[in-house]
């Protein structure tokens, strides 16, 4: 689905909207009903002094205060449950659709503009569904049913209203198209505001160890200025616009009045000197009355009808957006069953973690550009227009070079090299987070693009070097991915084997201890060894240390790696800086500007006297 199909999630309550529909004509027609009554009691009781009438429609008048207050909940409270069933459908098949794209589409966008499109956007929809989308049909059936009525009775004084609609649908039409283009710069800044607040919180340490509380002070201020003038110049239109609607709609109460009284004393010279009762008047003027209220709702209803049409283009931007890792498995199939992905798909791969990988390439696609960047690209001067295209026609660039090396089941692969040489690409490669421009990547023989992703992801543990916990307890990080199948046992011997178990038991609730966002309230150390037990307890075929020990001592880290050692059935690919931790590998690469440039055993590569050796003699001496 490319697009945000909002009649389809309207046709599943098409019933429900179709019993609000009759229930808002029936209490448009009683209140229809209303003024004639009200003229056959001015005229007929008061005027004529028949009191036998008066009862009749004195019931009358409750029995149609009582039709509007069942027939109003009925459609108040249908509309409620659709527009919030609708919300949540939206919300989550959103959120479904962010999940199904791969790794670029977040390479380019931050996590306050996708927290916008989720929350406010929904509700602008939210708005539509529930209330004003009906709102809009009942200004419509009430404007025609008003006029109706009022050229029945009197052709004359019905096109003084009739004027002063079309005038109010006019300034609505403007408002609306000045409204369009603001809402979307509010909604963009309001993402760019709530993306500053939440980066500054979650790093409000390292906000404060390097004293930079004024720098993001000043940083959001400017966001909150922008989206401050935004909002004033939302007002400015209100201001310019809505105040001729309401001098539109007092005036007619008071041109009818002076009018319609003319015509009851005088007549009306251009049908003979016809009079207008005095009930027919008392009528007008509550017909009056009744089309007044849309007049004054076409302003409002302009506004979220702009507010809900910006929404939806900024919801179709995701929605455009496909995914560049796709399953095209013949068991890809099979997955579909488990969109909860509760159930631990491996078979009929068992895959005992043979690696190999033969002639990969990877050119980084640049990332997907965002409404930001649109933005941007809008109020970029002219002088930067050519600098701009560069920059966009740029070739990717190439992070990995004809990278071939191959691991057998249950060996350690050790990778080294420097900062940016593509140590961690080839664990993103592996687990399919991009896939090679060149080349390809095997698992037991088989090219991973034909194993079903959660096979793949499933089949390897990963302890990457941007540790992430959730804000949940020990014991839920740990069985992350796992919580049904996963035994208390297991969580217990992944802790023991990571020795994390030393400083858990040591708290209050234990593995039930509940930590903060992303580990907040641990050391690095502790969280390492928490990442460390959530890997080894899930015994997947493979398993991967990005970097994992760095935040460790050195006798921890011996321990671990005494483990690690101990851990038989398992291919192990370990990315470090340290040589002590791939020293004992049955096999290590050396990385050096995304390609191969060393590989061998530790004594192999000690002989060699290149990279590894100068990065052994700095760590060791010579």
């Amino acid at each position: 689905m490319n697009k945000l199909n909002l009649p389809k999630y309207f046709g599943k309550y098409w019933f429900a909207y179709l019993t609000a529909i009759i229930a808002m004509l029936a209490g448009t027609l009683l209140d229809m009903i209303a003024p004639k009554i009200v003229q056959h009691i001015v005229d007929d009781v008061i005027v004529a002094r028949n009191m036998d009438l008066l009862m009749p429609l004195i019931w009358g008048i409750l029995g149609i205060g009582i039709g509007r207050f069942i027939f109003q909940y009925t459609k108040e409270f249908l509309c409620d449950w659709c527009g919030s069933k609708i919300a949540s459908e939206v919300r989550i098949n959103l959120f479904q659709k962010i999940q199904s794209l791969s790794a670029n589409f977040f390479d380019g966008i931050n996590s306050g503009e996708l927290m916008s499109r989720v929350k406010d956007d929904v509700d602008s929809i939210w708005n539509i569904a529930a209330f004003m989308g009906i709102l809009m049909a009942e200004v419509v059936v009430r404007v025609v049913s008003v006029l109706y009525f009022m050229f029945n009775m009197n052709v004359w004084l019905a096109i003084i209203p009739t004027l002063g609609m079309i005038g109010s649908a006019i300034v609505a039409f403007l408002m609306e198209k000045k409204l369009d283009n603001l809402f979307g710069a509010v909604a963009q800044e309001n993402s760019e505001l709530n993306n500053t607040a939440a980066e500054n919180l979650a790093g409000v340490r390292t906000v404060k160890a390097f004293a930079r509380e004024g720098f993001e002070i000043n940083k959001f201020h400017k966001h909150n200025q922008k989206y401050y003038e935004l909002n004033i110049d939302l007002s400015r239109v209100f201001v310019k616009f809505n105040p001729i609607i309401q001098i539109i709609t007092r005036s007619l109460v008071v041109i009818i009045l002076l009018i319609g009284g003319y015509l009851v004393i005088k007549g009306n010279p251009l049908e003979g000197g016809k009079k207008l009762s005095i009930g027919e008047l008392m009528a007008f003027l509550q017909y009056a009355g009744n089309i007044v209220w849309p007049m004054e709702m076409l302003g409002w209803l302009a506004n979220g009808f702009s507010q809900a049409k910006a929404s939806v283009k900024r919801l179709n931007k995701i929605y455009e957006q496909l995914p560049q890792i796709t399953d095209e498995s013949q068991l890809a199939d099979a997955t579909k069953n488990d969109p909860d992905f509760t159930t631990a798909l491996l078979s009929p791969f068992d895959l005992n973690g043979e690696i190999s990988f033969e002639h990969v390439s990877y050119k980084a696609k640049p990332p997907v550009k965002t409404d930001d960047d649109e933005e941007d690209d809008k109020k970029a001067p002219n002088k930067h227009t050519d600098e701009s295209k560069e920059k966009t026609d740029e070739e990717p660039r190439e992070i990995l070079h004809d990278v071939t090396f191959s691991i057998k089941a249950g060996q350690t692969l050790g990778i080294m090299g420097a900062t940016g040489s593509g140590k961690t690409t080839i664990i993103n490669l592996l687990k399919r987070m991009y896939d090679v421009s060149e080349g390809s990547i095997k698992i037991d023989g088989i090219d991973i693009r034909e194993l079903p992703l959660p096979t793949l992801r499933r089949s390897i543990a990963c302890v990457m070097q941007d540790i992430f916990l959730f804000s949940d307890t020990i014991d839920g990080n740990i069985r992350l991915g796992a919580k049904e199948s996963m035994t208390t046992a297991q969580v217990r011997a992944a802790l023991e084997a990571s020795h994390s178990a030393e400083f858990v038991d040591k708290m209050a609730e234990q593995e039930m201890t509940v930590i903060g966002e992303r580990g907040i309230g641990l050391s690095g150390g502790q969280k390492q060894r928490i990442t460390i037990a959530r890997a080894l307890a899930r015994k997947t075929p493979i398993l991967v240390l990005d970097d994992s020990t760095s935040a460790l001592d050195t006798e921890t880290e011996q321990e671990i790696q005494g483990v690690l050692a101990d851990l038989h059935g398992m291919t192990k690919i370990i990315i470090a800086h340290r040589i002590s931790a791939v020293r004992k590998a049955d096999k290590i690469i050396v990385l050096d500007g995304g390609r191969i440039t060393e590989e061998g055993t530790h004594e192999e590569l000690l002989k060699l006297g290149g990279l590894y050796k100068e990065t052994y003699d700095s760590q060791y001496g010579e």
